[in-house]
């Protein structure tokens, strides 16, 4: 049976899918972009800025779903211009210690809401 995720420490939905699914151990989140959880506004000022208000949006997630950055098994990022790879890629890996999940980088032509960069993870206990 799926469990839905919810935390009002990560952003509302704007649209028609949950942050998260827990089902059989496995937590699947939904694509995070840089939107404060509690005014819903969208943090545009750097690259830098977005991805790191991303990595705590899928924090609070998993910590929501009783998961922790070592349980991550795989994210992907959606990157708007590929140059930003590497400010983004130093703002992912301080969340992590030593255990990285499997991954992968991917230029898109458009994130919603202007967004240049969006994560989502799968997770596993």
């Amino acid at each position: 049976m799926n469990k839905i995720i919810h935390t009002p420490d990560a952003p509302a939905p704007i649209g028609p899918y949950s942050q998260a699914v827990l089902s059989n151990n496995m937590l699947y989140i939904s694509g995070q972009i840089a939107i404060y959880p509690h005014t819903s506004q969208f943090e545009n000022q750097s690259v830098e800025a977005e991805a790191r208000l991303v990595m705590n949006n899928v924090k609070a997630i998993i910590a929501e779903a009783g998961f922790s950055f070592d349980d991550l098994v795989k994210c992907t990022i959606f990157l708007v211009d590929m140059n930003d790879f590497a400010v983004v890629n130093s703002v992912y890996e301080s969340y992590f210690n030593s255990i990285f999940p499997a991954r992968e980088a991917i230029a898109v032509k458009a994130l919603p809401k202007g967004a240049r960069v969006e994560i989502s993870a799968i997770a596993s206990k």
